[in-house]
C-alpha cells in the first residue's frame, strides 16, 4: 500500500511516499536559516513557505519515489498538534489531493508520527513498549500498548525539554536551532561547574516541569552579566544538557519498572540530542531493557515517519473525510 504523506506542522515543509515501513521517498524543504535571522520559528512566515513550497516539495516526494499520483492508495497528512496556520496549509493540500484523486484521506497526531518513526529504522519493533517522545513543544512518557493505542503516564507541566534547551541557547547566543547547537557546544564541556536546581512538577509521579530550570539558567547568566563576569558557556550547556537528561532518563526507567515493560524508546527532535541517546541506551543495557530509538535522520520533522504512522491508522478504519480540520493542540490519545 502506497501512501503520499505530507508534514507541515511547524517550519518543514515534507513529503513522502511509503509502503508500510518502507520509505521509497522522503522530501524536506527546511526554513532554519530563514527563521535563524530571528532567533526561532516566526509562524506567520513559516505558514507563508509553507504555502510556497508545498506543490513542489510534493511532486518531488512522488517523481523521486518513481510513482504516478495513479498508484497512490491514500493521502496521509499533519493534523495535529502543531503551529495552526503551518498545519492549516497541509491539511488542506492533503484534502484537495484526496477529493482529486479520489483516494482516502488519513489524519495523523504529529507525535505518534514521532513514535512510528522507530519503525522505519527498526523493522521488528511492535507493541507494546513504553515511549519517551521530547521534542520541543512536547515531553510525553506513553504506553504504547498497540499502533494505535496509547495512554499518557507521564508529560510535561510547563515547558518542554527541547524549548528549555532552545530558550537557554539563546540566552547563550548561540544560534537556532538552539538545542542543536547547545549539544555541539556541550561536548567534552565540565558537566558539574554550575549547581541547577531538580525542578518539581507538583503533578504526577512522571511528569515533567523544566520551567524553573530554565528561569535558573537564564537567572545565573543575567547575574554573571549585571557582574560582568564571563560565563563558561560550554560548561553551562553541559550542565543543562546532563541534568535534563538525568531527569528524563530516569523518570522513564521508572515508569517502565513500574508498568512491566520490557522496551524503551525514544522519539521525537530531542531524541537526536547526543548524550540522551547514549545514556538511554547505556541505561536500558544496564537495567535489562530492549532500546530502540530512530536513525538522525528520522528523527526531525518529516513526512516519512507521518506515512509509517498512517499505514496503522488506515489499517484500524481510521479515515478522515472532507470537514477534517487542524487543532493547534491535541492529546495523543483523541484523535477524533
Amino acid at each position: 500500500m502506497k501512501i503520499l504523506s505530507i508534514e507541515s506542522s511547524c517550519d518543514e515543509t515534507s513529503a513522502a511516499v511509503t509502503c508500510g515501513r518502507e520509505v521509497l521517498s522522503n522530501i524536506i524543504s527546511t526554513q532554519i536559516d530563514e527563521h535563524r535571522i530571528y532567533g526561532g520559528v516566526v509562524p506567520e512566515i513559516a505558514s507563508r513557505r509553507h504555502c510556497e513550497n508545498i506543490a513542489a516539495v510534493v511532486n518531488e516526494a512522488i517523481s523521486t519515489a518513481g510513482v504516478t499520483y495513479d498508484d497512490i492508495d491514500a493521502v496521509a497528512v499533519t493534523a495535529y498538534p502543531g503551529l495552526i496556520g503551518a498545519l492549516l496549509t497541509g491539511v488542506n493540500f492533503a484534502k484537495g489531493l484526496s477529493l482529486s484523486l479520489s483516494k482516502p484521506l488519513i489524519a495523523v497526531h504529529h507525535l505518534r508520527g514521532h513514535i512510528a518513526a522507530n519503525y522505519l529504522t527498526h523493522k521488528e519493533l511492535k507493541p507494546p513498549f513504553l515511549c519517551l517522545v521530547v521534542s520541543g513543544g512536547n515531553t510525553v512518557i506513553c504506553s504504547v500498548k498497540d499502533y494505535t493505542d496509547f495512554s499518557v503516564i507521564g508529560q510535561t507541566l510547563d515547558d518542554a525539554a527541547g524549548e528549555c534547551f532552545d530558550k537557554c541557547a539563546r540566552a547563550m547566543g548561540l544560534p537556532y536551532p538552539g538545542g542543536v547547537n547547545l549539544d555541539k557546544v556541550a561536548a567534552g564541556s565540565d558537566e558539574s561547574l554550575f549547581p541547577l536546581p531538580t525542578p518539581k512538577s507538583g503533578g504526577g509521579e512522571y511528569d515533567f516541569s523544566f520551567s524553573g530550570l530554565k528561569t535558573a539558567v537564564l537567572n545565573l547568566i543575567h547575574n554573571k552579566k549585571q557582574k560582568g563576569e564571563d560565563i563558561d558557556i560550554p560548561a553551562l550547556c553541559g550542565t543543562l544538557r546532563k541534568k535534563v537528561c538525568d531527569i528524563l532518563i530516569s523518570k522513564t526507567i521508572s515508569a517502565a519498572k513500574e508498568n512491566g515493560f520490557k522496551k524503551i524508546v525514544l522519539a521525537g527532535g530531542v531524541s537526536a540530542n547526543s548524550e540522551l541517546r547514549e545514556r538511554m541506551k547505556n541505561e536500558c543495557e544496564k537495567q535489562g531493557f530492549s532500546f530502540f530509538t530512530p536513525e538522525l535522520k528520522y528523527c526531525g520533522d518529516n513526512a516519512a515517519m507521518i506515512g509509517a504512522q498512517a499505514y496503522y491508522e488506515f489499517m484500524a478504519g481510521n479515515i478522515a473525510d472532507l470537514s477534517l480540520n487542524a487543532s493547534a493542540t491535541k492529546d495523543i490519545t483523541n484523535t477524533d
